[in-house]
């Protein structure tokens, strides 16, 4: 997968992208929730998240209180040591990680904690997210880093156009 590739297209494409996902707030397809889950399904027969796993190599998911809990109960240490080893607070006062790449990446781009992952990574790069145009600048922000995303927004410019 040619990362850097997606990566400058994306960087051309996104005020393009940025048009686009303002127009979806202003003019609401009556079935856009539809769209986006067809979009979402027709990416994902096509992209392999372990080909790729630059989400878990270049940003780090906001870890909530009931992230922090559940993982911390599944490698058996207390939240507080789980936050002190793993974690820490940024300038938005939110608990993300101290390092990049994930600590729970493995070296074939599997998640070491994938059962019990933080909330943010199980709902990256939020395109089957139902009022898709809530969150506009994350998503042109994701297509730089996710080529999942960048498609997505593609095909939702064709998908959109045809109904």
């Amino acid at each position: 997968m040619n990362l850097e590739g997606y990566k400058k297209q994306a960087l051309q494409k996104q005020k393009e992208h940025r048009k686009f996902l303002e127009s979806l707030k202003k003019k609401l397809p009556k079935n856009l929730d539809y769209i986006v889950q067809e979009t979402h399904d027709e990416v994902f027969e096509k992209i392999d998240c372990l080909q790729c796993a630059n989400c878990c190599k270049t940003t780090g998911p906001l870890y909530t209180e009931k992230d922090i809990e559940r993982i911390s109960k599944h490698l058996r240490l207390k939240p507080a040591d789980f936050e002190a080893k793993f974690l820490r607070t940024d300038e938005d006062q939110d608990k993300v990680l101290q390092n990049l790449p994930c600590f729970f990446l493995n070296q074939d781009n599997t998640c070491s904690i994938y059962d019990v992952r933080p909330k943010a990574c199980r709902e990256y790069p939020h395109t089957d997210r139902k009022k898709i145009y809530q969150i506009n600048h994350l998503m042109v922000k994701n297509t730089l880093i996710c080529p999942a995303a960048f498609e997505f927004v593609e095909k939702m410019i064709k998908n959109i156009e045809k109904s």
